[in-house]
């Protein structure tokens, strides 16, 4: 049992790295934010609608920029505990991993693939959009305001959750399903979520580990979530995981919207099946392009060599003590 159990779980594993208990501090990382994410908000909220010129989109605009909170528990949950640390590394710039080139890869990966999914259901006749109007200021700002709230979901999500389960467990897989996992588990209370969204969430919480597994990139992940992200609620006016924006370059028709193979009217894009498939081909593309190849980079090895030496060590010693009280 015990061979078993070393096969299984790392040295270097903390309880608190447990699957279970990985989810629950994610959900108490973004709880925990929301306070000094709307000290902050209230602070800014006359300046937010005197730049939106509305207080519906001044509002929408803040609900984006309330994840700042999120930021800020991150950060802490990261700081506080000293075997956390390694952690920052995944933030940090480095050339072939958090850099400008995968910065943009992953922009255009969301805008592209978002994109296309809204296309199709335009296409299909699911949705009819409509102008709105071109703000260049406030496109601008919320641009700002969605990465902040995207790049935070990654910061709980693909730094800390899937750091923790890449501790805990020797095996890959299961840091990256498991986050895939909690990361839909996140999603489960907004508006219109079904299993086919549910599915679909799981998905794209796969392929941004995979980022993180294949080029050890935080940045191309927030990037590909935040042009998912845009794009669908900011220039399109379509359900973000069934919330709808205030402002948008487009608008959607609402009374017309059907239910397709590319859209849901409670949910949007991320609740039909066309997009989980537009998402396995991504999955598939991402696995075929790196096939061979392995981790870029395990922020926990040298971690685990040393725990597993003290943990050699105290055997030693404790059969020492034994076999001293035999003799």
């Amino acid at each position: 049992m015990k061979e078993f159990y070393r096969k299984v779980i790392r040295a270097s594993g903390r309880i608190s790295d447990i699957l279970v208990f990985t989810a629950i501090l994610c959900f108490v990382v973004s709880i925990l934010g929301a306070f000094p994410g709307q000290l902050i908000i209230n602070c800014l909220t006359p300046f937010l609608e005197k730049l939106a010129g509305n207080e519906g989109a001044a509002d929408f605009l803040g609900r984006y920029l309330n994840t700042i909170g999120a930021w800020i528990a991150g950060l802490l949950f990261i700081a506080i505990f000293r075997k956390n640390h390694p952690m920052f590394k995944s933030l940090a710039y480095k050339k072939g991993g958090n850099d400008f080139k995968n910065l943009g890869i992953g922009l255009l990966l969301g805008l592209g693939t978002n994109g296309i999914c809204i296309l199709f259901s335009w296409l299909s006749g699911d949705i009819k959009l409509s102008f709105f109007g071109f703000d260049f200021i406030l496109l601008l700002a919320f641009f700002i305001a969605v990465f902040c709230q995207s790049s935070s979901e990654e910061l709980i999500m693909r730094v800390y959750a899937y750091q923790k389960l890449r501790r805990r467990y020797r095996h890959p897989l299961i840091a990256i399903i498991g986050n895939g996992v909690v990361f839909a588990l996140m999603h489960a209370f907004n508006p219109g979520f079904t299993l086919i969204a549910a599915s679909q969430i799981f998905l794209i919480g796969v392929i941004f580990s995979l980022l993180i597994y294949y080029y050890d990139s935080f940045w191309m992940a927030s990037a590909f979530h935040a042009g998912w992200n845009y794009s669908q609620s900011i220039i399109f006016g379509l359900p973000n995981s069934g919330l709808v924006s205030a402002y948008s370059l487009f608008n959607l028709e609402a009374a017309s919207a059907r239910d397709g193979l590319f859209y849901n009217v409670n949910f949007g894009v991320e609740g039909s099946i066309g997009s989980s498939i537009i998402l396995l081909i991504i999955l598939a593309a991402i696995i075929l392009m790196n096939r061979g190849k392995k981790e870029k980079t395990d922020l926990w090895a040298d971690m685990e060599y040393q725990e597993e030496i003290r943990r050699q060590q105290k055997e030693a010693e404790k059969n020492k003590v034994e076999n001293g009280q035999e003799s």
